[in-house]
């Protein structure tokens, strides 16, 4: 039972006052932030990524982990009492849990989502803790070839489910691929694509791509193109269950967390899919289904709320085992590792086996922190919507400008921070999704050293990515992806 003793070890790291604190910082930080419509926690974790350089790396790590499932805790609390969610997850839990609202249950359909969200975590944590070393063990078998094909198959699926078009998502996907290529070549040493700018020798900084794609131009969007919604608050009735509830809401949780866990773990755009299918399910199985759409059934708020932790907590399998993301928040967070000079993937559980113990170990303290900070404050949270959105963001503007700068002190950052900010405000007025640029960014680069790799180990020969097994394999699941959405719609259609 190494692994419950390792885990064992990572309470005791992450179970110090000091990480304690972080993870109740980073809890606070991201329940504040999901409550916040719009800002989401991508935005929030590369906000603070320079700023927290300074801080030792689990720490860090146990903060933004914090603020990644807080935030996730804190979008339904919007959802249910003002109809708008603080997270693209959290769109489904407002199509009842508004309804439930309006209908005088809003402390009902609170209770469900918080404790739904405390169940889904804590299985899911439980998962991440058994699989987490199995996928490791097996990843170490993997060689280029197979790398090269599973870091394509991320590009690919990525694209193909964030945003409005594939189309769309290729070109965000070829953007970020086109700014990993500044820099020094690896092999040649010769400086690409720098136009003579020395800055830019060592490449581009990807915390600054990160805060100015999701920050800056989250800020820029919002005073452009926003204008001020003044939104009708639902009466916050006491937050609890009755008998009935409970029992609709039970089984609901359950299957939503095992809908969740899959699509957190394969590249497939976070937790929208798995919330939607959860309350598909849920619509399906319910002896009250008059409910859906009319007064508020508490099962379409339990399901995707349960569905979508499960989600972005499974995230961390693929992150930690094979240093792929398949989420925008899980690509900064890989940026935050590389940061402390730390590369996620089979040889983390060796190299650093302490901060990832520590890590999943947060994980559970986290989920308990965030049930005490949901349930009893959440009239202190939506207080928080009271703020006014010209301070908000111009409070975002300035975390993003000196933490950007007080990386390198360099003015040319700050001018490159800005003219990402534009392309990011660019790309999202024309719905072009931003987290395929910082996937490609951060995984271009790796690609190309494991294609380069493939190449030699095949003597030049390009069968090298088809004639492994493993590689093979994971070159079927890529046609798969591109060819069966198209198939299945012309049959539709058809």
């Amino acid at each position: 039972m190494d692994v419950w003793n390792q885990l064992l070890q990572g309470f005791a790291t992450a179970g110090t006052p000091v990480n304690l604190l972080w993870a109740l910082l980073g809890c606070t930080i991201g329940t504040a932030i999901g409550v916040l419509p719009g800002i989401g926690p991508a935005t929030a974790v590369a906000m603070l990524l320079p700023i927290t350089l300074q801080v030792e790396p689990t720490g860090s790590m146990i903060f933004f982990a914090g603020i990644y499932y807080g935030a996730m805790y804190g979008g339904s609390t919007t959802s249910i009492l003002l109809n708008t969610p603080g997270e693209a997850a959290s769109m489904v839990t407002a199509m009842e849990g508004n309804k439930m609202a309006k209908n005088g249950r809003a402390g009902a359909a609170l209770a469900t989502a918080a404790i739904g969200s405390f169940v889904a975590g804590t299985i899911a944590t439980v998962v991440v803790t058994i699989a987490a070393p199995v996928v490791a063990k097996y990843a170490v078998l993997l060689g280029p070839p197979e790398y090269f094909m599973l870091m394509v198959l991320a590009f690919v699926t990525v694209t193909a489910v964030l945003g409005k078009s594939a189309l769309r998502g290729v070109t965000a996907l070829f953007i970020g691929l086109a700014l990993g290529l500044i820099g020094i070549d690896q092999i040649t040493g010769q400086a690409r694509y720098t136009m003579g700018v020395p800055e830019l020798m060592d490449g581009m900084e990807v915390v600054l791509i990160a805060v100015g794609l999701f920050a800056v131009a989250e800020a820029l969007h919002v005073v452009l193109f926003e204008g001020r919604v003044v939104e009708t608050q639902n009466k916050l009735t006491k937050v609890h269950m009755t008998k009935l509830e409970w029992k609709r809401s039970i089984p609901a949780w359950l299957r939503a967390t095992f809908i969740g866990i899959p699509f957190g773990t394969i590249p497939a755009g976070g937790s929208e899919i798995p919330t939607f299918l959860s309350y598909a399910t849920e619509k399906k199985f319910s002896k009250h289904k008059e409910q859906f759409g009319t007064t508020g059934a508490i099962e379409g708020v339990a399901g995707p709320e349960a569905a979508n932790n499960a989600a972005i907590t499974a995230t961390l399998i693929p992150l930690l085992t094979l240093g792929i993301p398949t989420s925008n928040t899980a690509a900064i967070l890989l940026g935050a590792f590389q940061n402390y000079g730390i590369q996620p993937g089979p040889q983390l559980l060796d190299t650093n086996a302490t901060l990832v113990w520590a890590l999943i170990a947060s994980l559970y303290i986290g989920n308990v922190m965030l049930l005490v900070l949901n349930l009893p404050l959440v009239g202190l949270w939506v207080k928080l919507l009271k703020v006014p959105k010209a301070q908000l963001y111009a409070g975002i503007l300035i975390f993003a400008t000196v933490g950007v700068y007080g990386m390198r002190q360099s003015a040319f950052d700050l001018f490159l921070l800005y003219a990402i900010g534009v392309l990011g405000l660019v790309l999202r007025r024309f719905d072009f999704p931003a987290a395929p640029v910082v996937i490609g960014m951060i995984l271009g680069p790796l690609a190309e050293a494991q294609l380069r790799n493939a190449l030699s180990i095949g003597e030049g020969k390009w069968s090298i990515l088809w004639e492994r097994p493993m590689s093979a394999t994971l070159l079927a699941c890529i046609v798969a992806v591109i060819v069966l959405p198209r198939i299945v719609k012309r049959l539709r259609r058809g």
